[in-house]
């Protein structure tokens, strides 16, 4: 059945309205400015009655807007402007195996700043940044776990463990404390 707004489709007894285009972008938009927590592609494939693949087309071209959003491990973030807290940022270059990824990110939040990316050089393709996104051991749990069940690898391994993160946090006490942990577990890659 076909309607202005959209098609219409029975999936498991459920009428779903497939969204056309702009709308769906509109509705993605505003599903995202009002989540607390991220939220997967499938889910707002599922929400929308279209693919996950249309889903990662329509991010795309609401970036491209401009559109604050973020891809993290954990799904898709609309980036709220904070207009009362200062956010103090650092870069740091970090080394470790593989094993100690866990290690190295439970360091990093427990010492109150948030993981926002990680950033290898690669000799091919120049910086390669990718999301993170992790403020708490919960957080670093599910990353390291979408880690595992995809089998991917992390890119550090691209360049012998070494790789930048940038952190970010509400006072730059946090960010010396993160630094200091660092020091001490050997995570620092201007010291080794």
């Amino acid at each position: 059945m076909r309607t202005s707004a959209g098609l219409m489709h029975v999936k498991g007894g459920i009428v779903l309205k497939k969204l056309l285009g702009e709308e769906r972008r509109q509705q993605l938009l505003a599903m995202l400015k009002t989540a607390t927590d991220p939220i997967k592609g499938t889910d707002l494939a599922k929400k929308s009655g279209v693919s996950r693949q249309v889903i990662v087309g329509d991010m795309t071209l609401l970036k491209a807007r401009n559109e604050p959003i973020l891809a993290t491990s954990q799904g898709y973030v609309y980036i709220k402007k904070s207009t009362t807290t200062h956010v103090f940022e650092r870069q740091i270059a970090c080394v470790h195996a593989p094993d100690d990824a866990r290690e190295e990110l439970y360091t990093l939040v427990d010492s109150g700043v948030v993981v926002k990316n990680v950033t290898v050089e690669h000799p091919v393709y120049g910086e390669l940044t990718a999301s993170i996104m992790v403020a708490n051991r919960h957080e670093v749990d599910l990353f390291i776990a979408r880690v595992e069940e995809t089998g991917a690898s992390y890119l550090s391994e691209l360049t012998d463990g070494i790789h930048l993160h940038l952190i970010t946090a509400t006072s730059s006490d946090y960010i010396e404390t993160a630094i200091a942990g660092m020091r001490r577990k050997g995570f620092l890659a201007d010291e080794n």
